[in-house]
């Protein structure tokens, strides 16, 4: 069993289209809110997605971006 959420203060309007999206999908509010909310723990946030990509080694293709983009470029010409 999970834990209460309670959040107060939300706009009128926002509750209006959670509302909405709610019922065109099926569900209750509290069940699309739920969904909605475990979707986005469970994506990284901006910073821990930048985080983890200055956790990674350096990788040496032997060109410059420039030069990748010149000969991809010309093999297509």
């Amino acid at each position: 069993m999970g834990v209460m959420l309670q959040i107060k203060d939300v706009p009128e309007d926002v509750h209006r289209v959670l509302k909405a999206r709610a019922a065109l999908e099926g569900v209750t509010l509290t069940e699309y809110a739920r969904t909605t909310l475990v979707k986005a723990a469970r994506r990284p946030s901006r910073a821990e997605t930048i985080a983890a990509l200055g956790r990674l080694e350096p990788v040496d293709l032997g060109e410059t971006g420039a030069e990748a983009v010149r000969h991809v470029r010309d093999e297509h010409a």
